[in-house]
């Protein structure tokens, strides 16, 4: 897969998402959007490939990026300073991107498995999709 066919994978499971919310699809909406979030940063991590021409500091193997997990894949992509600079901008006025970030990153792959109510649904949609400070406008500016 490469970068693009995530981007667009990205931008497909957030509508996805936001159909399943329309429906009251909570569980799975909430699993979509997070979903949504796991592509984009893949995209990320892509982007750094191409862009070190595959260099990395670490000796690292290429399954790492088989991970579900935002804070691996941020790591990967080397965006940890960028997000802890958005956090902490974030922090200093109002703090909407801290929360949705904060609200985001309790997603899980297994989270497919679990009951989400209509507030989880709903919350964490709005996290990733907000404008200007979601989750996924904020990783856009990086694939």
């Amino acid at each position: 897969m490469n970068q693009a066919q995530l981007q667009k994978m990205a931008e497909e499971r957030l509508k996805d998402a936001k159909t399943l919310i329309d429906g009251s699809r909570w569980e799975f909406s909430y699993y979509a959007a997070g979903y949504a979030v796991e592509c984009a940063l893949k995209s990320c991590v892509l982007a750094r490939m191409i862009h070190t021409a595959w260099i990395f500091e670490d000796k690292w193997e290429a399954k790492s990026c088989l991970t579900h997990e935002f804070g691996k894949l941020v790591l990967l992509a080397d965006l940890m300073d960028q997000l802890n600079a958005n956090l902490k901008i974030s922090a200093a006025a109002g703090g909407e991107f801290a929360a949705n970030w904060a609200t985001t990153e309790k997603w899980a792959v297994t989270s497919r498995y679990e009951a989400k109510t209509e507030e989880d649904a709903k919350k964490l949609y709005a996290a990733i999709a907000d404008e200007p400070h979601g989750v996924l406008r904020w990783i856009r500016t990086y694939w």
